[in-house]
């Protein structure tokens, strides 16, 4: 039996919180390992990297999602009770549920919600100041996605809605205000999304057939009974929040057309070439750090032990980042795409596996449409001067994003875009 190296950290939670993105990467280098030991909120947990980690990690005989996320996680960016957590029969029958949202022609709407909304925000920016691209993009995504969700949302209401769902996302991942904003927002975005679901249950507030606000409050288990009203809300959030986050997507798409301007006229008029770039974009730029499971039974795996009940990180960047699956992992490449299959258990920033059976994030395919259309919207729908500023991503905090979002300057239509 091989011996797995442990981190001479007693705890290693604050430095975690202190390392970000790199801190299960650069003890696998130090060890010269794949999979390590350490105690994280004062719990044994192992940490693993790499694709045979990933595609051990999403053996749903081997490992289970039950208790696995720390409390500060759920208490501030996935809620508790959500399909995140779950397992086995209930998990495949909630993931049905949130898979029959993700239709081709769903996908197509929201899309083009997406693009009708950026172009009327196009006539807004110019003329302006500095134009914070996160920050604009985190409100144009909150109006677009309830717009698509069914989810009523008053023009007043959205600056505080898009701020709740940012406060969850930053929340996780450190200690002091931002957690405790996190914490907040959660509560009155599942409030306000509780009450909702009431209303739309009772007929006060009727949903789109087919919306994900109808679907997910019509839903019934496997035992026949509504999800409780707090349960629907945690899963309408479920959709609303990551469909926001897609915002960071968008300024590190940005941030690369700045940095390797050359990609600009490649992208324009070419989709391969666009997917190629959005692919290497969500491989190179920091999204989730890394998922959470627990062991469901003792097993032993390349000589190592894992004891049932023990808490297992599988680390997402460090293994989009890992040299053996990506010559030159801190390049930016998007040709490294051409011709390549996509691996389910190599390009992971949303989770490995498959979507329907697994807990491979089930907006995926939305999250590549939308950056998709975004690079097109970056590089022919609109011009603009990106000022000096720093861009620096500092790896240490989580999430990772430019200190001013990507501040832009002098936005203006492309000569041949019509205002929409």
């Amino acid at each position: 039996m091989a011996t797995m190296p442990v981190d001479r950290s007693p705890d290693s939670t604050l430095a975690l919180l202190r390392a970000g993105y790199r801190f299960v990467s650069e003890r696998c280098e130090r060890y010269g390992s794949d999979v390590f030991q350490t105690r994280i909120l004062l719990a044994p947990t192992i940490c693993l990297r790499g694709r045979p980690a990933a595609e051990l990690f999403y053996d749903n005989d081997r490992f289970q999602r039950a208790t696995a996320m720390p409390l500060r996680v759920q208490r501030t960016l996935t809620g508790r009770g959500g399909v995140q957590g779950l397992d086995g029969p209930e998990h495949f029958d909630r993931k049905a549920m949130f898979m029959s949202i993700m239709t081709p022609a769903a996908i197509r709407q929201l899309g083009q919600l997406f693009d009708d909304e950026w172009r009327t925000r196009i006539t807004a920016w110019e003329g302006t100041g500095p134009v914070s691209l996160y920050d604009e993009l985190g409100r144009l995504l909150t109006r677009v996605v309830c717009a698509w969700a069914g989810v009523p949302l008053p023009t007043s209401q959205v600056e505080r809605r898009a701020a709740e769902l940012h406060a969850m996302i930053e929340g996780p991942a450190v200690i002091g205000p931002r957690h405790w904003r996190g914490r907040v927002a959660r509560h009155r975005a599942e409030r306000w999304l509780a009450n909702l679901i009431e209303r739309t249950r009772v007929g006060f507030a009727p949903a789109p057939a087919g919306s994900a606000l109808a679907v997910i409050a019509e839903h019934r288990d496997r035992s026949g009974n509504l999800l409780p009203r707090r349960i629907a809300a945690v899963e309408l959030l479920n959709v609303l929040r990551p469909v926001v986050a897609v915002d960071q997507y968008v300024a590190f798409a940005a941030l690369a057309l700045h940095d390797h301007p050359g990609w600009r006229e490649r992208v324009r008029d070419d989709d391969e070439a666009t997917e190629h770039f959005v692919q290497e974009v969500r491989r190179y730029y920091p999204f989730f750090p890394m998922a959470a499971a627990r062991v469901r039974r003792s097993f032993d795996w390349q000589g190592h032990h894992f004891p049932k009940g023990r808490r297992v990180l599988l680390d997402l960047y460090g293994t989009n980042h890992h040299p053996a699956l990506w010559p030159q992992p801190d390049l930016f490449r998007p040709e490294r795409f051409a011709g390549r299959r996509i691996d389910p258990f190599e390009l992971i920033p949303q989770g490995g596996g498959d979507h329907w059976a697994g807990h491979r994030c089930a907006g995926e395919w939305i999250t590549i449409d939308l950056m998709k259309r975004a690079v097109t919207n970056l590089t022919a729908a609109m011009r603009y001067d990106v000022p000096v500023q720093n861009l620096a991503l500092d790896l240490h905090r989580m999430p990772a994003l430019p200190p001013l979002g990507l501040t832009l300057t002098n936005v203006r239509r492309a000569p041949d875009l019509h205002p929409a």
